[in-house]
């Protein structure tokens, strides 16, 4: 896997795209994200065709970037893959004007570190990485990581196929910092990721749930939304915020810099924030939404499902850009996974 910084001095390196009539418009986000209804609509509404293609890691965003020479006119960046586009003036600034729905955005989810003054993005989604237990397979409390983590749950964990992911939690169950990684940090946890690698069954970020329910796997560590459809289906699956700490990841929609048909892509976003297409989004894709206008609007179980709108959230952090930490990251896992 490519290093962020390698991608992003690739980006640099393909230049501005002429501007194009909004007659499509291509998006490039997350699988598993945006509702092809919600889609649709707006196709209907304004005649512009959504091409849409998906990723499973922010760094096959990145990488496709490079690839499709600024053919993506509308992009889902997380939190930390936000900044390192900003800082590399990878992302153009956004026409407030035509964003008329901005206002639906709550005031905790605006002027956020990866985008202080707000200038580039637009919260889509957020939520947090926990973990998901089945309470008829698994007895006794679990309270964190190195609950899960036992060699009596080998070939019975489901984990998010992403390297950063992964070390945050040894990271946090170290005691060390998850924005300011080092070498000698690394070098600390590695121990105890090769541990953790022999046990898990399936790395899946794509549908983590799947093997949940289909009873191949008791515990996972996955994105809310997953647990929040788990929970939904069957009460036996309960969610639980690490205690040592947990990341809170922020999507976010964003026009690259080189973007074609950039007059679309601001229809798009708008299009999104209306109070009643963003309900559709979380009607299918339970995470935590940012439009508060939006939750007005959903159902008293929607807003009491414990893994969208935990009551106690405890410890959470966004994710910062790391920059060539994060290269040292993929290799010690790449490392890890192949010694398995």
């Amino acid at each position: 896997m490519r290093s962020l910084k390698s991608i992003v001095l690739a980006l640099a390196a393909l230049g501005a795209a002429v501007l194009a009539p909004a007659a499509e418009v291509n998006l490039f986000g997350w699988s598993e994200y945006i509702p092809q209804e919600v889609l649709d609509g707006f196709t209907r509404e304004t005649g512009i065709k959504v091409n849409f293609e998906t990723y499973a890691s922010n760094e096959e965003l990145l990488s496709k970037l490079v690839a499709a020479g600024g053919s993506y006119d509308l992009i889902q960046p997380s939190e930390y893959a936000a900044e390192l586009l900003i800082r590399r003036g990878l992302l153009a600034p956004l026409d407030r004007a035509k964003l008329t729905n901005l206002k639906n955005i709550g005031a905790e989810f605006r002027r956020l570190p990866h985008d202080p003054a707000d200038r580039f993005t637009v919260p889509y989604m957020t939520g947090t990485v926990g973990i998901v237990v089945n309470t008829e397979k698994v007895a006794g409390p679990i309270r964190g990581y190195r609950d899960v983590f036992q060699t009596k749950f080998k070939d019975r964990l489901v984990v998010l196929n992403d390297n950063r992911e992964i070390v945050t939690w040894a990271l946090y169950s170290a005691g060390l910092p998850v924005n300011d990684i080092n070498p000698a940090a690394l070098a600390k946890v590695r121990p105890e990721i090769a541990r953790w690698v022999r046990l898990v069954k399936v790395f899946d970020s794509d549908s983590p749930k799947t093997a949940l329910l289909n009873g191949d796997v008791d515990i996972g560590i996955v994105w809310s939304g997953e647990a929040a459809l788990l929970w939904n289906e069957n009460r036996k699956f309960k969610y639980v915020l690490p205690a040592e700490g947990a990341h809170r990841f922020i999507d976010i929609l964003a026009i690259p810099a080189g973007a074609a048909h950039q007059a679309g892509a601001h229809a798009l976003i708008n299009y999104i924030l209306r109070p009643e297409v963003s309900k559709i989004v979380s009607d299918k894709f339970p995470y935590t939404n940012p439009n508060l206008a939006a939750r007005q609007l959903l159902s008293p179980a929607q807003l009491a499902n414990p893994a969208s709108y935990p009551a106690a959230p405890g410890r959470l952090e966004t994710f910062r850009d790391i920059g060539k930490a994060a290269a040292d990251i993929d290799r010690l896992m790449t490392d890890l996974k192949s010694a398995q």
